[in-house]
């Protein structure tokens, strides 16, 4: 076992500094305009022009200090840093806080809304700048945003995080993250993205309210998000928790599985862990329902219709590797870690790209490669893919 696991560790850093890591540096940093390009098409064209998100610079952020905390490299410190003062200098609104949604190619302001998901993203990429330098300002801000979420986005009557505002916080009629989405007020996503980044901002900054803010967020998953019927997230809901989804979204479910049972841990809570730990192996196992004989992991499936999405995306097979891991590393579970490593040999196999860097967005469910979707973008980042060799590499280590 420890000759496979070798293996993996091996195989997960190659694709990272090899095949991930350059296709950024190398393709996406605009060097004569600040921070990054907005996008690279499906077919590897670069499209110096577009919108910059701030999701894209957060996680980017995120994925190069993570890099150079874990291996050293001075070129990932030189992408950490160019992210973090390009989202502070410019994405950060200095005169309401929180960040704006998107910059022009020359990073004046665009979309100025507030969604709640991007400043989430901002507080997780300057906490693990800080958490791989030290930096101070990067902790400033990272705390300055987590007040931010606090202060507007908070429902102090009902629980839970509202979507989104005007940039000055104001009601916003439409509230969706992306087109796709339902217009709710409260969604599984964007709680999922907040724990997450409240999870690494308290590895950093041991913050009694934080601490309550994050062990309410796990209690939010555990009591209204999770179907406790089914084991699988809903995805919508209204301001009073009632859910207004049928969908089920298999990545969500691995994704979340994990980053639960790691905000748990962080906390260091025994009576919650030991109930945090009972509901993750059951969100890991409805998950499965959607991994296919290939060892991929499938979209969605709406309950109401019938109609299931079958493309396996680039996101959702990363977090099934990282998710099935993370079950077998802590319960010893020999389907879990067979899962992982079948879902990592549907990656090398059918997604990742050798020829050009990165991976592709997704492959079609008639197993034909998706070049229509980005290769980099608002959505396409290297946090996902990136995430999992990084994280397999300190599982595996450990």
């Amino acid at each position: 076992m420890m000759e496979a696991l070798q293996k993996l560790y091996n195989e997960m850093e190659d694709i990272l500094v090899s095949n991930i890591l350059p296709y950024w540096m190398n393709g996406m940093k605009d060097n004569a305009r600040g921070g990054f390009f907005g996008r690279i098409t499906g077919r590897d064209v670069l499209m110096p022009d577009a919108p910059k998100g701030a999701i894209l610079c957060a996680r980017i952020l995120w994925t190069f200090s993570a890099a150079y905390r874990l291996l050293g490299k001075q070129e990932y410190l030189d992408m950490a840093t160019h992210a973090k003062r390009y989202l502070i200098d410019c994405f950060y609104d200095r005169d309401f806080g929180g960040v704006y949604w998107s910059l022009t190619a020359e990073g004046d302001p665009l979309d100025t809304k507030k969604q709640v998901y991007a400043i989430g993203f901002a507080v997780y990429g300057l906490s693990e700048y800080h958490r791989a330098t030290g930096d101070e300002e990067a902790l400033t801000y990272a705390v300055r945003l987590f007040d931010d979420i606090e202060k507007h986005s908070f429902d102090t009557v009902k629980n839970g995080y509202q979507e989104a505002f005007t940039r000055q916080w104001e009601e916003i009629a439409d509230m969706r993250l992306s087109e796709k989405d339902a217009n709710e007020r409260k969604t599984m996503n964007t709680h999922l993205h907040i724990l997450e980044p409240y999870t690494n901002l308290y590895r950093v900054w041991k913050d009694d309210r934080l601490r309550e803010r994050l062990h309410n967020l796990i209690l939010l998953f555990t009591e209204k998000i999770l179907n406790k019927e089914t084991s699988h997230l809903q995805l919508f809901f209204n301001d009073d928790w009632q859910s207004k989804s049928s969908i089920i979204s298999y990545g969500h479910d691995i994704e979340a599985s994990w980053l639960l049972h790691e905000a748990a841990l962080e906390l260091g809570d025994t009576r919650l862990l030991a109930s945090v730990e009972m509901v993750v192996r059951c969100i890991a196992d409805a998950a499965a329902e959607g991994v296919t004989t290939e060892g991929g992991m499938i979209y969605e499936r709406d309950t109401n219709t019938g109609h299931t999405d079958a493309d396996r995306h680039w996101w959702v097979q990363a977090e099934a590797v990282v998710g099935y891991f993370n079950i077998y590393q802590h319960f010893d579970d020999p389907v879990a870690l067979q899962r992982s490593l079948d879902c990592w040999e549907f990656i090398k196999k059918h997604l990742i790209d050798r020829e050009h860097g990165e991976w592709f967005w997704s492959i079609r469910a008639d197993g034909t490669v998706n070049r229509e979707d980005d290769k980099a973008g608002f959505w396409k980042c290297p946090y996902h893919n990136g995430r999992m060799c990084m994280e397999l590499m300190q599982r595996i280590s450990k």
